[in-house]
């Protein structure tokens, strides 16, 4: 059975089937009392017979007593928790989530900075809607739906947003082509859910002017997580040599233009990248010392001379997407910034990062103190670094501090 409820003229199917339940294995209830928001299948004793990917469930733990609410998942996730009531996933739970999310982010002077108009507007886990994704670009929304379930309640979440932001939401863009599981009927393709846009969509952060590739590149188009790192490295990179390896579309080569660097030098692997990198330079300086190049980074460092760059950002993609990976990307993490390390001019800065999640701070100091000692200098941390403060983390869910990162200085 299935009801029609509308809201702010807006009609909305929600199925009123008897809600399906699974129960929890002895003891595997602790985490959910911890109000951890995720439960792996391996927690599950039992389930109804006929919970598909994407179907909400109630959980309970051996004894019958309720513990949350959720998505069910085919995965070694099995359920991302969206509340630890029984209360129904309906207009009236988005609307309240979606606008405690939207008044964290005017908390932050985020809707009104005159400098800056891109923000991460719903952070998953840390605005407590797993697997939800949405920035802000100028009135742009650029959603990523990383499950069936989310991706269910597009309509909902949509009319939410547009009520939570007051006008200030001029469209809205579906981008989980790339996100959703292959295997489903709910893999749509990337297009505007509400109102639409030209592809060159121009924001501001930090005044300095960006190109959003929101419709091919990575991510949603920009790696907003950087903004203050952004902000930082452009206090530093007066008069200094600056290496941008992993540069992707120019966001920290922009920055150090900014900041009077004597050079920037932009490297990736992607032409894509480095055009729309190009363009960004474009935007922001009429005469400039930059220079571009399409490499494999890795393949990059080798190549450069010792001394020839006084300041290094290595911000390389996720190398590890899963725990059993940690090892190998380790490895791969040791391997750039040892080359780095050796090659920085004396009096160098280093910015340094991982963006995988599954790769502890503990295992990425340990191993920046490996690619020191293997290349024989000695480093001092200035301070450690982290995502932008609108990609906030829950304090049960620590796996949500994926970004981390430090900057050196090497004697």
């Amino acid at each position: 059975m299935t009801i029609l409820w509308a809201k702010s003229s807006v009609i909305f199917d929600f199925m009123t089937t008897k809600p399906k339940h699974i129960v929890l294995k002895p003891d595997k209830d602790k985490s959910v009392l911890r109000l951890h928001p995720w439960i792996f299948s391996g927690a599950v004793a039992k389930r109804d017979n006929d919970i598909a990917e994407g179907d909400t469930v109630s959980v309970f733990n051996d004894r019958n007593e309720f513990l949350a609410k959720g998505f069910w998942q085919n995965d070694s996730i099995a359920v991302k928790i969206l509340s630890f009531k029984d209360e129904e996933i309906d207009f009236d739970f988005w609307n309240a989530r979606i606008a405690a999310a939207v008044a964290y982010r005017k908390t932050l002077g985020l809707l009104s900075d005159d400098a800056t108009n891109v923000f991460r507007l719903i952070n998953g886990e840390g605005d407590f809607m797993p697997s939800l994704i949405a920035d802000f670009y100028d009135g742009l929304v650029v959603l990523q739906f990383h499950s069936v379930g989310m991706f269910r309640h597009k309509d909902a979440i949509c009319e939410a947003i547009k009520n939570s932001l007051s006008g200030k939401c001029r469209a809205i863009f579906n981008k989980s082509s790339s996100t959703l599981p292959n295997n489903n009927s709910y893999r749509a393709e990337d297009k505007f859910l509400f109102e639409t846009m030209d592809e060159d969509c121009v924001v501001l952060e930090n005044g300095n002017r960006f190109l959003i590739d929101y419709n091919q590149g990575q991510k949603t188009g920009f790696f907003i997580d950087q903004k203050q790192n952004r902000m930082l490295l452009q206090r530093y990179a007066a008069n200094r040599r600056v290496l941008n390896a992993f540069s992707y579309t120019g966001g920290f080569s922009v920055a150090a233009l900014s900041g009077n660097a004597a050079s920037v030098t932009s490297v990736d692997v992607s032409k894509r990248a480095i055009e729309i990198c190009e363009r960004n330079i474009a935007l922001n300086f009429a005469t400039n010392n930059h220079t571009s190049v399409v490499a494999d980074v890795t393949e990059y460092l080798n190549t450069i001379g010792k001394d020839e760059f006084d300041m290094i950002v290595l911000d390389p993609p996720a190398f590890a997407k899963h725990r059993r990976d940690v090892k190998n990307a380790l490895k791969g993490y040791r391997q750039i910034n040892r080359k780095a390390i050796e090659r920085i001019a004396g009096g160098g800065l280093l910015f340094t990062f991982s963006c995988s999640q599954s790769v502890s701070m503990d295992d990425f100091t340990t191993m920046l103190f490996s690619a020191s000692a293997l290349a024989k200098r000695n480093i001092r941390i200035i301070t450690r670094l982290q995502a932008a403060t609108d990609h906030p983390h829950s304090i049960f869910h620590p796996e949500g501090e994926y970004l981390k990162g430090y900057l050196a200085y090497v004697e």
